[in-house]
């Protein structure tokens, strides 16, 4: 099996950016060269990765699974390259809604001090193992437990929840609010990786309605519009401050746990001392 990089690189971009034009602009290539790759690679390994029409390119579902080797191979080869040309390390940390919330800022300054010669790169990767899984991450912050058997995790703290509402919601002025208030209208929920279920209600007590939302971005713009109201964690709050959307806490809900994840085969360097940074920010 000949397989080369940059055929990897082709097929990446081609979901990225949604189409082979924009792919070849991405690449600085001609569409026909990434047609050509995308056709090479199929060919030795056999199988059919993207379907293609006149105005997007569709992975099938072995294209699904070989876009996420490929995307762990050439972050393995990128940090390979940035190890030998700078002698420093990289950690990645994903998460898939919020980083640390209002803490991320002093988490970067101290990451900084403590680890002056590793970079650190916080990726947003709406996944259940925020990018572990795929290898695009070393570490993950979550909020949702995945259960990917090959993900190890400890809790280094907890957010209290709250409820995100229109603006001109009846229930904005409050204070605070109870999970039997924002029951009383249709929640968004992102059940893939958000941190709400229906687990949060008594039996026959939740919402009249569940609307499944993709990620962060669209659970926003769907409560903004006031079809809907969502329960997230604190961070949320914090880092998702958007103009006709409002935020109470609520009063009456668990707090959301918060956990630093890793793959066990291949663990971030430094993983202990990262584990005691991230729960030192929250005390």
């Amino acid at each position: 099996m000949d397989v080369e990089l940059r055929q990897l690189r082709c097929l990446v971009a081609v979901v990225d950016e949604g189409t082979f034009t924009d792919a070849a602009i991405e690449l600085r290539m001609s569409q026909a060269a990434v047609s050509r790759n995308i056709a090479g690679l199929e060919q030795t390994l056999g199988i059919r990765l993207v379907e293609r029409t006149t105005r997007s390119a569709r992975l099938t579902t072995a294209g699904e699974r070989a876009v996420a080797k490929a995307r762990r191979i050439l972050a393995l080869l990128a940090d390979l390259e940035r190890d030998a040309g700078t002698g420093t390390g990289k950690v990645r940390i994903g998460y898939a809604w919020s980083a640390l919330g209002e803490h991320t800022t002093e988490f970067q300054r101290r990451w900084a001090v403590a680890f002056p010669s590793t970079e650190l790169q916080l990726v947003r990767s709406n996944t259940p193992t925020a990018g572990l899984a795929d290898g695009s991450t070393d570490l993950a912050i979550l909020r949702r437990l995945s259960e990917a058997a090959a993900v190890e995790h400890v809790r280094i703290s907890a957010e209290k929840r709250y409820c995100a509402m229109a603006s001109d919601d009846v229930l904005a002025p409050k204070r605070s609010v109870t999970l039997a208030q924002i029951a009383q209208k249709p929640v968004a929920m992102d059940l893939r990786t958000g941190s709400t279920t229906l687990e949060l209600w008594p039996e026959d007590a939740g919402p009249p309605e569940v609307v499944p939302t993709q990620d962060v971005d669209d659970w926003l713009t769907l409560i903004g519009s006031g079809k809907a109201r969502g329960i997230t964690a604190e961070s949320t709050a914090h880092q998702y401050r958007r103009r006709g959307v409002t935020y109470r806490p609520v009063r009456d809900a668990p707090p959301v746990p918060v956990y630093a994840a890793w793959s066990r085969k291949d663990p971030p360097r430094g993983r202990e001392q990262i584990v005691e940074l991230l729960m030192g920010l929250y005390g």
